[in-house]
């Protein structure tokens, strides 16, 4: 691509790209709103159920009592350590509170199997601990965008 053509189209990724690149092993940075407006940023690892984005976080967490008050939420992942290596996913959504056990301990188990590895009868006890008076949230992505500087071909 020429110098000074945009080249936004160029560096989209596709939905496989962005589902392919939001199963790696990232950290999202979680952005919600304080009840006086303020932007809550935090760095969270993140797991799927039935396909759908999700965290879990203390009950009483600022991050939980932003997104019960507002659940609308902004989420970054990306990586890369040079220009020509930065990729992406960027997504706006509303943020839907997950209490119920059973869907509470496959949010738990997702998010220890993507960090620590397969939960086992051995280490159920570690998810077990990691659960305690926790709740989840889907993080549905309603708005996305996404770049992978590496379709540059600098």
């Amino acid at each position: 691509m020429a110098p000074g053509v945009n080249q936004r189209a160029g560096i989209k990724m596709s939905p496989e790209e962005i589902d392919a690149f939001l199963h790696g092993r990232h950290t999202m940075s979680l952005a919600s709103l304080g009840a006086d407006g303020r932007i809550h940023m935090v760095a969270m690892w993140y797991g799927f159920v039935d396909g759908r984005v999700v965290i879990e976080t203390k009950e009483k967490s600022q991050k939980a009592v932003n997104l019960r008050r507002n659940p609308e939420f902004t989420a970054m992942v990306d990586a890369g350590e040079q220009y020509q290596e930065l990729r992406g996913v960027e997504w706006t959504g509303r943020a839907e509170p997950i209490t119920d056990r059973d869907t509470l301990w496959q949010v738990g188990v997702s998010v220890f199997e993507r960090y620590f590895g397969p939960v086992t009868p051995e280490n159920e006890v570690a998810v077990e601990r990691m659960l305690h008076k926790r709740i989840g949230f889907y993080l549905d992505l309603d708005h996305v965008v996404s770049w992978d500087h590496r379709k540059l071909g600098l």
